[in-house]
């Protein structure tokens, strides 16, 4: 049995940030064999496809959307270990962030976790709170730095740092009618029992899109829960639309939860950093903002001028 390398990781991202075998092998700087045969090997390996290969290039599976969350954080702990700083170069201090539900649930854990083991020096001190109470907290400087979704943000006085964006998906029950569709529209969930998500303003999110359309949700049920939403699914009680980031493919009850791309423009929801405009940064505060810059800007910043090369 083969082994899992940073080769076959590698190679991997490039293809799913591109879409195209041939334009990833040339931004690799490699053969286009070369890429074909180690998305092989991964795909026996896993023992399931990752790409649908398609006439105009090639786009991830529901397997291999998660196997890329996978794979960015194998490769950029593989980073860290190589770039990690001597010693006598190590930050020291305090700081204080605070991050909304979703953030801290969904995405923060495993970077703080990284983060510490970077700088063991640096005291990282978190609170959950609404973005209301971020912006507010910033402004006053009871925290000195928001991770948060920055397509929320209302107060100019902040300056925002986006890192990411997490598409947002229909998730439907495992045999729904709508997997056999070849392209599914928000017209088509008119009849359906739709249940909406409350925390984070995720519901004024999802009726902004729908109200670029004719259509609206047929709301069934509104929870604050993201656990209630994936049961509620699962259990075949309705569909929603939520990003990756909170996607799992089972409910707790071990049903399957399925994920279909929408052919209407759906927007990503967007994480960053935000703090007060004119804010001293201390040297613990610009490590923790330079972790994540290495993490998202600076790796895509260089894929793109490959690109325009």
């Amino acid at each position: 049995m083969s082994l899992l390398s940073l080769r076959q990781l590698k190679y991997f991202t490039a293809v799913a940030e591109i879409g195209r075998i041939s334009h990833a092998a040339q931004e690799l700087n490699i053969s286009q064999s070369a890429v074909t045969t180690a998305i092989r090997e991964l795909e026996e390996l896993l023992g399931q496809p990752l790409f649908e290969r398609q006439t105009r290039g090639v786009e991830l599976t529901r397997a291999g959307r998660r196997f890329l969350s996978h794979a960015y954080a194998v490769l950029a702990a593989a980073d860290e270990a190589v770039n990690m700083p001597p010693d006598e170069q190590q930050t020291e201090g305090i700081f204080t962030i605070a991050a909304s539900y979703t953030v801290l649930g969904y995405f923060l854990p495993h970077h703080l976790q990284r983060f510490t083991q970077l700088h063991p020096n640096v005291e990282v001190r978190v609170h959950e709170v609404t973005r209301n109470a971020i912006e507010e907290g910033l402004l006053t400087q009871r925290y000195d730095l928001g991770v948060l979704l920055t397509s929320n943000v209302e107060l100019r006085e902040l300056s925002l740092e986006t890192f990411f964006g997490s598409p947002r998906r229909l998730w439907v029950p495992s045999k729904h009618p709508l997997l056999d569709k070849a392209e599914v529209s928000l017209a088509d969930l008119v009849d359906e029992p739709y249940i909406m998500l409350t925390v984070d303003e995720a519901a004024v999110t999802a009726l902004k899109y729908w109200k670029a359309t004719p259509y609206q949700p047929n709301v069934r049920m509104r929870t604050s829960s993201v656990e209630a939403v994936r049961s509620t699914v699962a259990n075949g009680m309705g569909v929603t639309i939520l990003s990756d980031m909170v996607y799992r493919p089972w409910s707790l009850e071990g049903k399957r939860i399925e994920t279909i791309n929408l052919s209407d423009s759906v927007p990503n929801m967007n994480i960053g950093l935000g703090w007060r405009n004119g804010v001293e940064f201390t040297p613990a505060m610009k490590t923790f903002r330079d972790y994540f810059r290495r993490q998202y800007l600076e790796r895509s910043t260089a894929r793109n001028e490959k690109l325009q090369a």
